[in-house]
Parts: C-alpha cells; structure tokens; sequence
C-alpha cells in the first residue's frame, strides 16, 4: 500500500498554493511526485491500474488532440496531438502518429492517476492522465483540457469514464 504519511504536509501546502504545479511540490515538499499525487484529495486525484497501460494507451487513441507534457530534472517539453500508431520493439511501447512520437518503457510506468486541478496559469479546471516511473518520477501527462476554458461537459465525460473504467478499485 502507497505510503501516505505526508498527506497532512501535501494538503497543507495545496491549501496555500492551490495552482501549484505538483513537480514543483515535490521539489520543495522534498518527496516524489507520485507521492504528492497520493496526497492530493480524492476529490482531485483517482489512482488508476497501471497494470492496464496497454488498454488505457487504446482509450487515449480513441480521444482527439491533447497536450503531452514530458519533463525531467533539466527540461519540459510539449507537444500536442493524438496518440496512435502503437507498436512495441524491445522495452518500448512507440507511440508514432502524425502529431506525436514516443518511445515509452511500459515496464517501468508504476503509476497513473486521473487529475482534475486547477491550471498553474489561471486557475481555470484542467483535466488528465499522468503517468509516474519506478522512483515516482513523472514519465508524461496528458493533458486533456490545459485551462483558458472549463472542460466542456462532453470532456468531463470522457474523463470520467476513463478514470472509473482504469481505477484501482475497478475489476481488471
């Protein structure tokens, strides 16, 4: 079971910056990203089955563009487009459709979560699903809505289905 005992510390800190980035929580919190995932209120954060990464890469093909956020200790990089095009070689699950090219070690996702928080920018609602490494490093988010505008209600929708459809809780 996922260690939860800086959920004080992490509710803590989101009650005082409530569009905190979560890399930038970790950071200052001094922990993992994935465990400032765990902490953040289930009303915000749903741990999926990362045991089903192959079915949930399926169910983001089916959905339109979206913005891929990729980061590490140095850089981020953005992207926005569709998945599709899967195909596996080696330790890697490619990603290669017209708009987006990836090369993602299935094996080493250990966790994902549907997020809704607000958008560092604006505050306005973002909804996503973010993939975390071995070590609890992010390893890509997919940003579904990215603030300026609520998701629309046929968006939340989706959300929604994909995050009961992938929840831990859910039968596989």
């Amino acid at each position: 079971m996922p260690d939860n005992s800086n959920a004080p510390t992490i509710t803590e800190y989101f009650e005082a910056n409530p569009r905190a980035m979560t890399m930038v929580a970790a950071r200052e919190l001094g922990i993992s990203e994935a465990e400032v995932m765990r902490g953040l209120p289930s009303d915000r954060v749903q741990e999926l089955s990362a045991k089903r990464f192959t079915e949930m890469m399926d169910a983001l093909a089916g959905y339109e563009k979206v913005h891929v956020i990729v980061s590490n200790g140095a850089t981020t990089i953005e992207s926005f487009g569709r998945f599709g095009g899967f195909s596996t070689f080696g330790p890697f699950f490619n990603v290669q459709s017209k708009s987006l090219d990836m090369h993602i070690r299935q094996d080493e996702i250990a966790a994902v979560f549907a997020v809704e928080k607000p958008g560092h920018l604006d505050g306005v609602s973002t909804l996503s699903i973010q993939f975390y490494d071995k070590l609890g490093n992010s390893a890509f988010k997919v940003f579904l809505t990215f603030g300026n505008k609520a998701p629309s209600d046929a968006c939340r929708t989706w959300w929604t289905n994909f995050r009961n459809k992938f929840s831990i809780t859910a039968a596989s």
